[in-house]
């Protein structure tokens, strides 16, 4: 019986018991929840004022930097050879 049908009824069979098994363990879990999302302050609660300042500039170096990569991208890709 080696038919291509065998591994997925293998599959749905240990799908449908991991299902059971986690509904009947529902209630002997611990009461805390983990929650695997990330919290972080937004950026009006930063901490240090420095740390804003430096946030503020890494992202003002940033941007310059991009804007004057695309700037040689577009020179070599559009400029005249004749």
């Amino acid at each position: 019986m080696n038919s291509w049908v065998a591994p997925l009824q293998w599959l749905v069979f240990l799908t449908l018991w991991r299902m059971a098994y986690e509904t009947a363990n529902v209630g002997k879990r611990s009461t805390v929840e983990k929650s695997f999302l990330i919290e972080r302050s937004s950026s009006e609660e930063v901490q240090n004022p420095r740390e804003k300042e430096w946030t503020e500039k890494a992202v003002k170096k940033y941007a310059d930097a991009q804007e004057k990569k695309w700037q040689r991208w577009n020179e070599a890709m559009f400029e005249r050879s004749d």
